[in-house]
This record gives C-alpha cells, sequence and structure tokens, in this order.
C-alpha cells in the first residue's frame, strides 16, 4: 500500500494550493479518503473527508468554505483545493485510507 501526496510548497495568505494523493496497492475506491493535517508541536486533526466515490464530504470547521476535498477512483487520487489559505493554515498536510498513511506535504503560508 502506498499513498504519496504532493502539490505543497509556500504560499502568500490569501493564496491557493491544490494538494494530490495519489494511491496504489489497494481498491482505492472502497476506501474513505481523508486529509488530516499537523502543525508543529500539535496534535494531528482531520482537515476532511469523502466517501467511497464522492457523494459524501465533510469538512472540520476552521476550512469549511475554504477547502474542497475530491477524489477521482480512475486516476485512484484524493485531492484538497484549499483556498483562501492563512497562516494557521500553516502545517504538513497527510493523506490517509483507514490505517494507511503518506508520507506528507509541507504547506506553509507566510508572507
Amino acid at each position: 500500500v502506498q499513498l504519496v501526496e504532493s502539490g505543497g510548497g509556500l504560499v502568500q495568505p490569501g493564496g491557493s494550493l491544490r494538494l494530490s494523493c495519489a494511491g496504489s496497492g489497494f481498491t482505492f475506491s472502497s476506501y474513505v479518503m481523508r486529509w488530516y493535517r499537523q502543525a508543529p508541536g500539535k496534535e494531528r486533526e482531520l482537515v476532511a473527508g469523502i466517501s467511497s466515490l464522492g457523494g459524501v464530504t465533510n469538512y472540520a470547521d476552521f476550512v469549511k468554505g475554504r477547502f474542497t476535498i475530491s477524489r477521482d477512483n480512475a486516476k485512484t487520487a484524493v485531492y484538497l483545493q484549499m483556498n483562501s489559505l492563512k497562516s494557521e493554515d500553516t502545517a504538513m498536510y497527510f493523506c490517509n485510507a483507514w490505517t494507511y498513511w503518506g508520507q506528507g506535504t509541507q504547506v506553509t503560508v507566510s508572507s
């Protein structure tokens, strides 16, 4: 099983980034997919989730209206579109499927 995140980087406040997570080695379309994040000195927290077929999504209150999770089961990929980024969104972002985790991609929001 492998989950590989990409798309992180440095962005100014108010900017946007799109994270991607490529899954392999498991039946991707059968799994709920989630994005988590962890800032230095803080616990990992759930950002967003999407059902196996993409019909149901949920978001943490702190990203509602700014982030959008989506998936493409044909490409075995899940995405996180992040708009109106704030400095407090700075964290390592992780892709998750059940007990499987990616290595993370760093998002830094700073001027």
